[in-house]
């Protein structure tokens, strides 16, 4: 059986889980199956890989256009697949014209959905009314939509209730965790600026509004004065929130010592050899599907502070690998808290709690590693995955 991949990053352009997540499943995927991927960007020297760049025609045009016409270059070249497999919007629109061009079935991987991320309306402008419009056509027109948590179809099936439930199947995120393991470098961590004999909180992910950094640093704030806040957060969506994030940085750095702010990306060495410092690891979305990065967290053995909303409560279990905290919602699809104030306290509270009991973190962080071992290897998400193309293209195994 041949499957055509289609996704906006791979390797070396990955800047999100959604990257992580194609990554390691096509390589999984290829021990049993003729993959081909088709990516954006620049040429790559892979096997059975072929990148695509946006024509020349439409240099200037919205990035949502211009994504568009990445997709249509893509389409040709599908024929002669079983199953065409999209991961993102960006690649929605090219698998979505491939099944209907040439007769095969497409399915989805939703790894964030549209309606749910209203504040990209200020990085696209008009595009996201594009993207939002591409995203509901290839769903409504899908074989199969995966979704990556159980929290995640619940929000496919409310944003898009036309969707026949049937169609939507759980299938996780998963870690290598011998990729991703405990990793001692003091030098590295001396060059960083990181204490390993404090306690230290660390955030890892994308200056963006559904990650929550701006509540974290909020809640820093309360924190205990020996705790480090180690910040391995980049690419800004917008210069506003980059800008406001700078400020709430400042604003911490002239009250407390040990504000480390790394916004340059991080070899994996050095990201391991950062979260297995860590006392505990924070994950303040305020909107997160599953949250690949928590599951890197615990495969580095580290506590992880999550909030308790979309996946992260299927990844992260209370009292057990770490701590959830409680958050109330405006239902507009902002993922705002209702009471904004309330959530920094209580984040700040649980943070407290955790890093304030060293031995409890290393607990946490033990079973975290455990848990991803067990239940979130890639070896099993290939082998659903695979049992889903086979069942939709109607091929036995």
């Amino acid at each position: 059986m041949r499957v055509d991949v289609i996704t906006k990053e791979y390797p070396p352009e990955i800047y999100g889980g959604a990257g992580v997540h194609v990554t390691e499943l096509v390589k999984a995927l290829r021990e049993q199956l003729d993959v081909r991927v088709r990516a954006f960007g620049a040429e790559r020297d892979e096997e059975a890989t072929s990148s695509y760049s946006v024509p020349a025609e439409l240099s200037t045009a919205n990035g949502a256009i211009q994504t568009l016409g990445t997709d249509l270059e893509m389409v040709p070249d599908v024929a002669g697949a079983d199953v065409v497999h999209s991961h993102t919007w960006y690649a929605n629109f090219a698998g979505h014209l491939a099944s209907l061009l040439h007769g095969i079935p497409h399915i989805v991987t939703a790894h964030s959905l549209e309606p749910l991320r209203p504040w990209k309306a200020e990085q696209l402008g008009g595009g996201y009314a594009v993207s939002s419009y591409i995203e509901k056509t290839a769903y409504e027109g899908a074989a199969a939509i995966i979704a990556v948590s159980d929290g995640m179809r619940t929000d496919i099936l409310r944003s898009y209730p036309s969707v026949d439930p049937e169609r939507v199947r759980v299938i996780y995120n998963g870690i290598d965790v011998d990729a991703w393991h405990p990793v001692e470098d003091p030098a590295l961590l001396a060059e960083l600026g990181i204490d390993p004999e404090r306690p230290s909180v660390v955030f890892v992910g994308r200056i963006t509004r559904q990650k929550g950094l701006t509540y974290f640093l909020r809640a820093a704030e309360l924190l205990p004065a020996d705790v480090q806040v180690i910040l391995c957060a980049g690419a800004p969506d917008t210069p506003q929130i980059m800008a406001e994030v700078e400020g709430l940085v400042r604003r911490l750095q002239e009250t407390r010592r040990g504000v480390v702010w790394i916004d340059r990306s991080l070899s994996r060495h050095d990201l391991c050899t950062v979260l297995s410092a860590a006392t505990t690891f924070v994950c303040p979305s305020i909107y997160e599907p599953l949250g690949i990065v928590n599951l890197e967290a615990m495969a580095c053995g580290a506590a992880v502070v999550g909030t308790a909303t979309g996946g992260i409560p299927e990844v992260v279990v209370d009292g057990v690998t770490g701590r959830l905290v409680p958050i109330e919602q405006v239902q507009d699809g902002t993922g705002t808290p209702l009471d904004p104030d309330r959530y920094v306290a209580d984040l700040a509270r649980v943070l407290t709690e955790v890093v304030s009991d060293p031995e409890r973190a290393a607990a946490y962080g033990a079973a975290g590693r455990d848990r991803a071992a067990k239940d979130f290897s890639w070896g099993s998400i290939a082998d659903a995955t695979a049992a889903l193309y086979a069942e939709v293209a109607g091929i036995r195994r």
